[in-house]
Formats: C-alpha cells, structure tokens, sequence
C-alpha cells in the first residue's frame, strides 16, 4: 500500500510536466505558425481601409490614397484617386479582384464613394454626400448589388442608408426604425470596421462615447436594436472602434480610446447567449480593427496586436517581428492570410503556415 501510495505521488509530477510541456508546445508552434512579410508604400499614407479576394488585396487612406496588389503583396500599384476634393478613403468593399468602391470622409462633399471595374485603373463618382452636416463612417455590403452605408448622426439620429443598385442611389432608414441616440453617444471612422453585416440579412454597427453600443439589424438594415456594450467609456473618444464575426459567426466588438492608445482597459467584448460579456484579452490598449481565419483571430491597434488560436475564447500578445511597426489601424483577411495596414504606409501580411 505505501509503496502504491508512493508511485502516485511520485507519478503525478511526471504526468503534470509532460502535460505543461505538451500545451506550452502547442502555443509556441501555433505562435510560430504565422509568417510575416512588411511593406512600406513609397507616399507613406495614414492607411484606415483595406480588403481582400484572394490575391487581390487593397488599401487606402489619407490624400485619396488607394494601393492594391494582385499577386498577394508581392508588388503593389499606386490607384490613388485623382479629385479637386481631397479626402481620406477609410473603407472599401471588394467584389471580386477587379472590382471595389472606396469610401472617403469628412463634412460635406468630402464623403464621397467611388468606383472602379478594373483594378483602379479608372474612377467614376458613384455617391457624394450633399448634406454640410454628413460625415460617412463606414461601408458594408451582402453582394454586389445590396449594401449599407453608415454616417454620423444629422437631425439628432444616425445616418444608415442603403443601396439596392450596387450604391448608385440609397435611401435613409426611417429615423423610426433606429433607436434614439444616447446622450454623448459618437461614431469613428477608425477601420473600415463600424459597419459589417453577416448571414441572415444581418447587420451591426458600433459607436463609442460614453454610451458605447452595437446596433443589430435582422432586416438587411431597415430596422435596428441598440444594446450597452462592456468597453472603456469614460470620455468622448472612448468606445467601440470595430466589429467582427469569428468562422462560427460569433460576434465581437473592440475598442478603447484613441487619446489613450496604451492604457490598460476593457477593449473587447463578445455577444453571447444574447448578451455581451468583457473578454479576458489581455486590456492592452485601444484595438481598432479584428479579423479572422479558421480559427485564427488577429486584433490590432497602433500600439500593438493580440491574437487568439482558439475562435477568440483565449488570447496573447502577438509580437510584430519587426519592432518599428508595432501595431496597425485595420486589418482584412481571407484564404489563411490576414492584411494589415496603418501609419505611414506601413503594411503587413501574415500567413498562417
């Protein structure tokens, strides 16, 4: 019996270190998995938007800056948007390789959507807001024809509209059919990533301020539902930046505040059995933009990256091997690949192996 007793006890340690060796194993090959390969665009512009469809990948920003390659970030072209009015191209939706509209900021004319059918090689206006109020935050689209567009809030909501023709013409959604805005309630053109929509003719959108919320559509966006979401809120510019869906179309939100980029605070939650719940993400400062493949999730924000193996339930640190581009402003992802763009024409592409 004593000896029994001691061959368990000795036996535990044994099977506990094999055991520890085993997962540790595991996240450093998972880790190690992701290759990076960096690009820096020779007119250095700020990059908020960026897509992909296959090896077609694109991104854009400030002074009507949009740059795709077609060989998968090999080489990279200069599409940039030739107008008397200058903006800052915060969002595309992608279609196919050929074929994308960009979306610019700004008040007035200076939110402007453009299209183009051959790569950007050419441009054709397809929207310019006419209101002085209107600012565009965000653009999302189900197919080449059905779409929304979000903007700022004029006449005391916010302004979602949507296309039906492939964005020649939108309509508002009824003020009647949004919830009322909540007092110092704001939107950010951050990523790319205020507005996505999924399965179902379902939609999302995320504001930030004080009263940080997501917005769900089950309509194709004719109407909407409102619930608090468990982000940092403390002042104005605090709140919900982006949204994303993991491969199980589990939602998620981020965010902290851009005038704190790298405080320690809540700046992710995800919706569960219809609520949202704060996810232990580590609280590494403001994350603007997630995405997903497989089970492979990447948050990012200018001052660093997080990345979870698991669908988003668990997360770590993801060190940027080139220490000089720590962290981006928006993130795009398909066939195993993630694209990330931020500051100063800084571009990454990491591939899961």
């Amino acid at each position: 019996m004593t000896n029994k007793l001691r061959m368990h006890v000795l036996g535990w340690p044994i099977w506990l270190i094999v055991w520890c060796s085993l997962v540790l194993s595991f996240a450093v090959n998972a880790e190690t998995s992701l290759q990076w390969q960096h690009t820096t665009l020779k007119t250095q512009p700020s990059l908020r938007g960026s897509a992909m469809y296959g090896d077609s990948l694109w991104v854009s920003g400030s002074q009507n800056s949009v740059w795709n390659s077609l060989d998968g970030g090999k080489t990279w072209q200069d599409r940039s948007i030739k107008s008397d009015v200058i903006t800052d191209f915060r969002d595309i939706a992608l279609f196919d390789e050929q074929t994308a509209i960009v979306m610019g900021v700004g008040s007035g004319e200076q939110s402007v959507l453009y299209l183009t059918e051959n790569a950007g090689a050419t441009w054709q206006l397809l929207y310019q807001n006419t209101d002085p109020t209107g600012f565009f935050d965000s653009i999302a689209f189900w197919n080449r024809q059905h779409g929304l567009l979000m903007g700022d809030p004029v006449d005391g909501y916010y302004v979602v509209k949507y296309t039906q023709d492939g964005g020649k013409t939108w309509q508002r959604v009824a003020k009647n059919k949004l919830p009322d805005r909540q007092e110092e309630e704001a939107a950010f053109a951050a990523s790319g990533h205020t507005l996505i929509v999924g399965q179902d003719q379902q939609a999302w959108l995320t504001t930030g301020g004080k009263s940080a919320s997501v917005y769900h559509s089950t309509d194709a966006g004719l109407s909407w539902a409102r619930k608090k979401v468990p982000l940092f809120n403390r002042t104005a510019t605090a709140g919900g930046y982006g949204l994303a869906l993991n491969q199980n179309q589990q939602l998620f939100v981020v965010g902290g505040d851009y005038q704190q980029r790298d405080t320690t605070y809540p700046n992710m939650a995800r919706f569960i059995n219809n609520r949202w719940l704060s996810v232990a993400s580590g609280q590494r400062g403001l994350r603007t933009a997630m995405k997903c493949v497989p089970a492979v999730c990447i948050t990012t924000g200018k001052t660093g990256n997080d990345v979870s193996y698991d669908q988003g339930d668990t997360w770590q640190p993801l060190i940027n091997p080139h220490s000089s581009l720590a962290g981006y402003y928006t993130a795009a992802s398909d066939n195993n690949r993630f694209l990330l763009a931020g500051s100063d024409g800084k571009i990454a592409i990491v591939t899961q192996l």
